[in-house]
């Protein structure tokens, strides 16, 4: 399987988060409550909070695509504090992942990298993706959903999956 459907995947994913942003203001407007504050919700004290889950979603789409290809990822600092930041930084991310083609990731599996918290230890760009990137990227996307839903907001499991590719 090309690493390059797996970004598809996720690049789909970050333009559902549209939809489910849109549903959230939505429901602060009927609920008459700053929209914003939705961005600090959480379901366990130790648990990052939305604003947080849906940065650390980004990254993983970015790094998985970036590493995936060997190619630098743009870096965002992690300051967005409204609705309209974090729109931004999705749609960032969905363009860069625009840019790459299924020839970008040929010879992911023979490419190793190592990031500084492996103390030392190295994967297999394939590896890294498969294993680390794409879980990680549907954990933190699957938060951000849990914790629209949990907290009111109407999303189902289409606005999670959006429009499938069926056959005519």
């Amino acid at each position: 399987m090309s690493l390059y459907l797996t970004i598809r995947e996720m690049h789909k994913v970050l333009g559902q988060f549209n939809v489910w942003l849109d549903k959230a203001v939505a429901h602060a407007t009927a609920k008459k409550f700053e929209p914003e504050t939705m961005l600090t919700w959480r379901m366990a004290p130790d648990m990052f909070p939305l604003a947080q889950q849906i940065q650390f979603t980004c990254d993983q789409a970015k790094f998985a695509a970036a590493r995936g290809a060997g190619k630098e990822a743009p870096a965002h600092p992690d300051t967005e504090k409204t609705i309209a930041e974090l729109r931004a930084r999705v749609q960032s991310v969905i363009a860069f992942l625009d840019t790459f083609k299924a020839a970008d990731f040929d010879g992911a599996g023979d490419r190793t990298l190592s990031l500084p918290r492996w103390e030392g230890k190295k994967m297999t760009a394939l590896g890294y993706v498969t294993e680390h990137a794409m879980p990680n990227f549907f954990f933190h996307a699957s938060c951000t959903y849990l914790l629209l839903r949990h907290n009111g907001v109407e999303v189902g499991k289409r606005d999670f999956l959006g429009t499938l590719n069926y056959l005519a």
